[in-house]
């Protein structure tokens, strides 16, 4: 495939097909220099980023001790959250010994993200890797990883237990669609950055929590959104998997497709705080962990929130007459603002 070094599933093991060297030195060598420039902006933007978010932790938590005490458990009245069935079926990992590694740049496991996981070696195979072109491959990924799981807000956990729960945030969800392409040889890395949502968007996911709302406003550089990208013919490609079609028809956005990004259409990036990182960044997994010891009710009411996002959506992608002509009206509504 383009003539790069391709992982290619056999029989449930991974075989490196022999590519041109010459084609392979000048991919390695482009993206090495791209990841070494990337890596310095990312470290840089992150550790600012937490520097704000905890002086902010701190300062939310002695203003605001009894409504953490009061909100942080749901209530006797309140709907509670049950986790939904797993879309698909995961396939069963393939005989045979694990594949060996990659070294290369956005190639590699990374932190919580392992392509050579068996859930992501069989599942990939599944999908194509190895018989489909990088594009339609990186398509997808990109439509299992959005469409097939469920966005759930709980501390984070590796691409494997992800795959095998069916949910996951955001950004395990990106790890999953990272894990994919690079299980089948195509380079993913995650774009990071401190969300604005519009709106609607914010309703359905902030605003209906009193106390994720007063974190929200006093944490926005803390709480962070994400996309993968995938290089794919020679340039990256963006892939936006958080939200499934029906979340996105509760909200009258456009179904996302691959190459198409967020920023712009429900999110706006805070100035200066978009990365570019091969991994996820030290800390985040701590990070999920701590906000979901303070305040697990928080996480639930949002959990809940996105279970009637999908009903909603269900409703109005049928009373469209499908998704194709739900987005196609989506879309020329926005074109037309």
């Amino acid at each position: 495939m383009a003539g790069w070094a391709r992982n290619h599933f056999m029989g449930g093991g991974l075989r490196l097909q022999v590519s041109d060297s010459r084609t392979t030195a000048g991919r390695s060598q482009s993206l090495d220099t791209d990841y070494r420039a990337r890596e310095r902006c990312a470290r840089r933007i992150y550790w600012r980023l937490m520097g704000k978010g905890v002086v902010s932790v701190l300062g939310l938590l002695l203003r605001h001790a009894g409504e953490l005490a009061r909100l942080r458990q749901p209530g006797a009245g309140e709907q509670r959250y049950a986790r939904p069935a797993r879309r698909y079926t995961l396939p069963a990992p393939g005989a045979g010994a694990r594949p060996r590694p990659s070294r290369e740049v956005y190639l590699r496991p990374t932190r919580l993200c392992d392509p050579t996981a068996p859930e992501v070696v069989a599942l990939a195979q599944e999908l194509g890797a190895g018989r489909l072109s990088d594009r339609d491959f990186a398509e997808a990924a990109f439509s299992f990883a959005k469409e097939q799981m469920t966005l759930e807000i709980g501390p984070l956990t590796d691409v494997g237990t992800c795959l095998r729960r069916g949910t996951g945030t955001c950004f395990e969800l990106i790890s999953v669609f990272i894990a994919l392409c690079r299980a089948a040889g195509i380079p993913a890395r995650y774009k990071i950055y401190a969300p604005e949502m519009i709106a609607a968007w914010r309703e359905a996911m902030i605003d209906v929590d009193p106390l994720l709302k007063r974190w929200y406003e006093s944490l926005g550089y803390l709480l962070l959104e994400g996309e993968g990208e995938a290089y794919v013919d020679g340039r990256w490609m963006v892939a936006h998997v958080g939200p499934t079609a029906e979340r996105q028809a509760a909200n009258g956005i456009p179904i996302t497709r691959f190459g198409e990004d967020s920023l712009g259409v429900w999110f706006h990036a805070k100035p200066g705080t978009i990365m570019q990182p091969e991994a996820l960044p030290p800390g985040l997994a701590a990070g999920s962990l701590l906000l979901h010891r303070l305040s697990p009710g928080s996480m639930e009411r949002v959990n809940v929130s996105v279970q009637e996002q999908i009903a909603r959506g269900r409703r109005v992608i049928a009373a469209a007459g499908g998704w194709a002509a739900y987005d196609a009206r989506a879309r020329d509504v926005g074109a037309e603002r």
